[in-house]
């Protein structure tokens, strides 16, 4: 399983999309389902477990209005409150919202079009499941059509409505824009929350948002980090519908000192108060935190928001998962069509999050032709989170904010410097890969699966360290004899700082090797068995060097051959890259494309006595691409076709300098100072490189140039005169 075998097949689909993403996808469930274009796969015990909700949520319900008649959903501190379930021994379960009456702090909004990395997603075509105290108002301006109710009883709620507007509002009002303002939403009460889910992953649903919970004051102490019915059900429906991935707030309790007796410190401390299905594995639960974001998407401070819950889990896992910005979020509110309103709280971070996902869950389909699975989209945002404080994860914010931009950059550096593979690791199986670094970033290596449900659910023991986990895969980097091993924390030691070792309770290990050169191996493996002799796993590596790509301005470029029918060009050609050929006549406004892997390009059925210019440019990734060398130009003529001498601007310490506007600019500059009617003007990059050379018209086209700084220059009778410009 070594990866410079498939370095050929990345090349040939830039062709398509001037980046491709190696994947390897191994289907190997039962009953495919259609969603979104997109062919799905779940297993046939999710079916069985949608019976079996259903028969326990009836009973469940029976019990509920013969006990609690009078007391099903109810209003409290502003919070809405429900009486949803029953637990295994009898404790009634009330539901609450994790709001307290709010795109940037994920890096949703470098995504956009013109945000930083300008990939134009916006979660058109795309939906996404909301679970609530009710439904959303889905008339409200913001929604347009693209929010539906999935509930008959249409109970409109406040809350839903806020955190239905924090994913896809429209932008009406710009502060109040969804982090996936152009995707479908459907809305349900959570009444049969489980059951609805399950029966919309069979279906295809992809991402569902939970900004509610189990009300901390209602339940006993042993409660807490512990893992219950409703935390196995949930692990049950995600193993079941392997690209379903639920994403729940942490909740608010952190203040709380509603749990009189921790796994670690005391109540103050706020730490083991999380609850229900944010306790089971295969989410992603989603904590507050109060950050500072710089103008380039860089993450400058960040904290825990002092309500947000704590973890650990019983058995040591990480929760939360990641954190995203729960403060002052201004959203869509359920008073009328046209009503907003502010909200702080977990309920506000977790459909940041869920956003987020749900347009990197877009741009895969973009890159591979085919969403991803859960444990992928949940790898990526482990893999790229913002880390805070000590090195690695921390029962606090867990591996850190959400940061989709990163995330984002390794699906589109995958086959370059990321490796994202989905694999399947069968019993007494291991997996050997050889991964390079590339000296310039931090080494990441991390494998991420969806486990099975866990085999035993706590029924009242008290901080129970059982642990969860039933497949236990293990990753471990060697080189020359030196073992490096992933992240792990100890929950009876919550606050200390994450160590290095083995870790046998989380279904997702990542190592970090600071300063890493040259080459390692990374094995795979598993402890145990394995149930069903096999478990499906998803690879991510960022800061390798997979192939010899090299995103530099081709060398010695010129005329191999010339004939009576065309002409080839050749250049100094590196392995692993592919070549932008552009092609025009000279007369014409637009350039023609080629793309090759090869250092020649041929040009055939050409005009006699016609002037041609041609172009090149390396392209590793769709991010990672040379700027354009400089234009050549030739007259064809036949087997005595040359290339044209470009003349070369003299340029000294004294040269004049000339305006040009709009500057920043995005597809044209216009030169804002007199010149004569012969002027020849020159494009030149910082680093010297003559881009692009010719006579001066009113406007001169820069929209193929990269984003970044450039030099103008302009000869006429008069000398040579320069500015610099900034291209957006």
């Amino acid at each position: 399983m070594d990866y410079p075998n498939w370095t050929k097949t990345h090349c040939g689909h830039l062709l398509f999309f001037y980046a491709f993403v190696f994947f390897q996808f191994g289907f190997a469930q039962e009953i495919h389902v259609s969603s979104v274009d997109n062919e799905l796969t779940v297993k046939a015990d999710l079916f069985a477990a949608i019976k079996d909700f259903k028969s326990e949520h009836e009973v469940t319900q029976a019990k509920l209005g013969v006990l609690f008649s009078n007391h099903m959903k109810s209003t409290e501190n502003g919070r809405e409150l429900g009486l949803v379930d029953l637990g295994e021994d009898g404790t009634p379960l009330f539901y609450t919202t994790y709001a307290n009456i709010s795109s940037y702090v994920s890096r949703a909004n470098s995504l956009y079009t013109d945000g930083l990395l300008n990939l134009g997603l916006d979660g058109a075509g795309m939906q996404v499941g909301v679970w609530d105290a009710g439904v959303a108002l889905n008339s409200h301006q913001e929604f347009q059509n693209r929010v539906r109710s999935g509930d008959a009883s249409g109970d409109i709620s406040s809350h839903a409505t806020l955190v239905t507007g924090n994913l896809v509002s429209t932008g009406l009002k710009p502060d109040a824009k969804g982090v996936a303002f152009k995707a479908n939403a459907i809305s349900h009460d959570w009444t049969r929350d489980k059951i609805e889910v399950a029966e919309a992953a069979a279906q295809g649903l992809l991402l569902s948002n939970h900004s509610y919970g189990i009300k901390s004051d209602r339940v006993p102490d042993w409660y807490f980090g512990s893992y219950i019915k409703v935390s196995q059900d949930w692990d049950k429906i995600m193993y079941n519908a392997p690209y379903y991935l639920m994403i729940t707030a942490a909740g608010n309790a952190q203040r709380s000192r509603d749990n009189a007796s921790p796994i670690f410190g005391q109540s103050v401390d706020g730490f083991d108060m999380l609850l229900g299905f944010a306790t089971s594995k295969n989410g992603i639960t989603v904590g507050a935190a109060k950050t500072t974001i710089g103008n380039q998407g860089q993450l400058k401070h960040a904290e825990v928001s002092t309500y947000s819950s704590l973890g650990p889990i019983d058995d040591g896992r990480i929760k939360p998962d990641l954190v995203g910005d729960g403060a002052s979020i201004f959203s869509t509110t359920s008073k009328n069509n046209t009503s907003y309103g502010t909200s702080t709280g977990t309920s506000m971070a977790a459909p940041g999050v869920t956003g987020a996902l749900l347009l990197l869950q877009q741009y895969a389909k973009q890159s591979f032709g085919s969403y991803v699975r859960a444990a992928t989209i949940k790898g990526l945002a482990l893999h790229t989170a913002d880390d805070i404080g000590a090195a690695g994860p921390d029962y606090k914010m867990g591996w850190g904010v959400m940061n989709a931009m990163n995330a984002a950059k390794v699906i589109q550096n995958n086959g370059f410097t990321s490796i994202i593979e989905e694999n399947t690791l069968l019993k007494g199986e291991e997996h050997t890969i050889n991964i390079k670094a590339n000296s310039s970033e931090l080494l990441l290596i991390s494998i991420s699966w969806t486990d099975p449900e866990g085999n035993t659910v706590n029924s009242g023991i008290l901080n129970d360290p059982t642990k969860a986990l039933v497949n236990d895969l293990d990753i471990r980097l060697e080189k020359n004899g030196k073992v490096f091993l992933p992240w792990r924390l100890n929950p009876k030691q919550a606050a200390a700082s994450a160590t290095r070792g083995d870790n046998s309770v989380d279904p997702f290990e990542r190592i970090d090797v600071a300063n890493a050169q040259g080459e390692y191996t990374l094995v795979i493996s598993h402890k145990g068995s394995l149930t069903t002799s096999e478990q499906a796993y998803s690879l991510i590596v960022s800061g390798a060097k997979v192939n010899q790509c090299s995103a530099q301005v081709p060398e010695e470029i010129g005329l191999e051959s010339a004939s009576e029918n065309g002409v080839a060009t050749h250049w100094d050609g590196v392995p692993d890259t592919l070549y932008e050929v552009q092609f025009k006549a000279a007369s014409d406004d637009y350039w023609t494309s080629y793309f090759t892997e090869d250092g020649t390009q041929q040009f055939e059925n050409l005009e006699s006595e016609t002037t041609y210019n041609f172009r090149i440019r390396s392209i590793c990734t769709e991010s990672v691409v040379s700027e354009f060398s400089e234009e050549y130009t030739f007259i064809f003529n036949g087997e005595n076709t040359v290339l044209e001498e470009n003349s070369v601007f003299s340029i000294d310490d004294n040269v004049l300098e000339i305006e040009v506007f709009p500057n920043p600019a995005s597809d044209w500059v216009t030169i804002n100072s007199a010149y004569a009617p012969n002027a020849m003007f020159a494009l030149v990059s910082t680093s010297g490189n003559t881009l692009r050379m010719g006579s001066v018209t009113e406007k001169i086209n820069v929209s193929d140039l990269a984003s970044g700084l450039y030099i103008l220059m302009v000869q006429d009778l008069e000398g040579i005169r320069s500015t610099k410009f900034y291209k957006k």
